[in-house]
């Protein structure tokens, strides 16, 4: 539904509620903030098919400002507050932005999640030692990076050299829509894990405002979400997943509850408060939830959940099985990428039948291959491909957009999965490609180990990398972040490794252990192994051609 339709029947209903604060967006704020926005970026000569990016914290007005560009035909970049500045001015700079978006709480370097999912509150960014042990960090204020020549930069809350106040230039301008409203759509960017961020773009609809995209169709199938729903976002909203179900769940109607951080209590909290029916999560969250105490956890009432989405990356057995046990069979799963190249879907029921699955294929048909694009047979690991979907290329990278297509001249993409599907066509992940370890000629799938030591009672935070071994070419490490970091030491590695070898072959546990204070853990949950790669890999990196000669390589 249109969401000036939306806002003439329902004005006063919440659209965005700010979890932390009680701050309230009701949908007519919503649709003529928007309105003043979209009528603004007009006038400053930004025309379908122009490009916006914009850095904010959970605002309050995020929503906002993604719509102005929704309804005004753009293609709109949500950075992420977490880069460090060379990857702010490069993302700004391949996405053509003619506008830039920002607030106060980015020009003072504060951070909406610092220390990843669960964080301390709100502080000034600080510098990484050795560079690890948090989340990559801007060195200086917004209006001291380098950045292109954006003709509109507009700063929320406030005002810094070169920026103009966004409350001033937006007032000025009606509440009404722009005559030629047509549907934007995002250009995100990958969480740079691996490398370079990549612009992930796809095509606008010619469909007039308000015309169904396939989220939304997938939405109503699976969840069935309406406009008494009430949706709890619990992640940064520059993310793809969180930003795009917001968006999606305000074409039904729904409030959007918006967590400014992720706290494993307030979240229960937050279900309780507002009655939240449907919601989404990473396994990180299960996991910090689950560590909570007993007691803390019966405290919260969330019968009113009907459907609790993860994603992101694979749950361990475990813990989902703790989860349905918990909250019962409202737990739905689904793989998916930023690129929309495929969606695969599994209810409670399903997984319970399939342990560790992440679904079928509801959208794209799956390829498993080798790497001479032979098709391997159930239960084997392979590269997983998809065919007959959606396409998309990375903005102004040819070379990394090939990469994405098989070589075979199949018509079918890939985002560098490895997975396997068993005898009934369900997925299973098993890693990424770039992150698998060849240790003596041997594939070892990292994510197999971090799901087993990820549920220890001792470990907060767990990533296994391959580390340079003189005999084997790689060994398996596990960098953990204890609890406790009193509990750091020789006792707590041997207990790990023993932990592990109890549940998987010994060739797939680490070798060794290195304790963390915080791992380099992305907002929304994903893991900057790059980080960790480089700093036991040194003077290589893992796209460079000195790392290419140890890896298997397509043909």
């Amino acid at each position: 539904m249109h969401l000036g339709q939306i806002a003439a029947q329902t004005p006063d209903k919440p659209a965005v509620v700010m979890a932390g604060s009680g701050r309230v967006i009701t949908f007519r704020e919503l649709n003529e903030e928007s309105n003043r926005l979209a009528q603004l970026l007009r006038a400053e000569g930004l025309r379908r098919g122009d490009h916006i990016a914009f850095m904010l914290e959970n605002h309050p007005l995020f929503l906002a400002v993604a719509w102005a560009a929704q309804r005004s035909g753009l293609y709109y970049t949500a950075v992420s507050t977490r880069l460090q500045s060379d990857e702010l001015s490069y993302i700004v700079e391949n996405c053509g932005a003619k506008a830039f978006i920002t607030s106060a709480a980015m020009e003072a370097g504060e951070q909406s999640v610092p220390g990843g999912v669960g964080g301390r509150p709100p502080t000034r960014e600080r510098p990484i030692p050795g560079g690890v042990g948090g989340p990559p960090t801007r060195e200086r204020p917004v209006s001291k990076v380098r950045m292109p020549d954006v003709p509109l930069r507009l700063m929320l809350g406030g005002t810094a050299p070169g920026y103009e106040s966004y409350e001033e230039r937006v007032a000025a301008y009606p509440a009404t829509p722009i005559e030629d409203e047509s549907e934007g759509h995002d250009m995100l960017y990958s969480s740079g894990t691996t490398g370079r961020p990549k612009g992930v773009k796809l095509p606008l609809t010619s469909g007039p405002m308000g015309s169904q995209n396939i989220l939304h169709g997938l939405l109503s199938l699976l969840f069935q979400p309406d406009a008494d729903s009430v949706y709890l976002s619990t992640a940064p909203l520059y993310h793809a997943a969180p930003l795009r179900y917001c968006v999606t769940l305000h074409r039904f109607g729904a409030t959007v509850v918006v967590m400014e951080r992720f706290d494993p209590e307030q979240a229960l909290a937050a279900i309780e408060k507002y009655r939240v029916t449907h919601s989404q999560w990473v396994p990180t969250m299960f996991i910090r939830m689950l560590k909570l105490p007993e007691e803390t956890r019966a405290r919260y009432d969330v019968s009113s959940l009907r459907a609790a989405v993860h994603a992101a990356a694979p749950c361990p057995v475990p813990v989902k099985e703790r989860m349905i046990e918990w909250w019962g069979p409202v737990l739905h799963e689904y793989y998916a990428a930023t690129e929309a190249n495929c969606f695969v879907y599994t209810n409670a029921e399903d997984w319970l039948a399939h342990p560790g699955t992440v679904g079928r294929p509801l959208l794209g048909e799956v390829h498993v291959c080798d790497e001479d694009g032979r098709e391997l047979p159930p239960g084997t690991p392979g590269t997983l491909y998809f065919g007959n979907a959606p396409m998309f290329e990375y903005h102004g990278d040819t070379a990394k957009t090939a990469e994405s297509r098989d070589p075979w001249g199949n018509g079918w993409t890939t985002v560098g999965d490895i997975g396997y599907v068993d005898e009934d066509g369900f997925i299973y992940l098993t890693d990424r490609r770039s992150y698998v370890i060849i240790s003596g000629g041997v594939n070892v799938y990292p994510q197999e180990a971090e799901n087993v030591l990820a549920v220890h009672p001792r470990v907060a935070d767990v990533a296994v990398i391959g580390v340079p071994d003189p005999e084997m070419g790689e060994a398996v490490k596990a960098v953990v972040q204890p609890m406790s970091m009193d509990e750091a030491g020789p006792d707590l590695e041997a207990e790990l490794i023993e932990f592990c070898r109890a549940k998987l072959a010994r060739y797939k546990c680490p070798r060794t252990v290195d304790f963390r204070a915080e791992l380099p853990r992305h907002a929304t949950g994903k893991l900057y192994k790059r980080l960790l790669k480089d700093e036991y890999w040194p003077g290589e990196h893992p796209e460079t051609p000195s790392d290419a000669t140890r890896r298997p390589q397509r043909a």
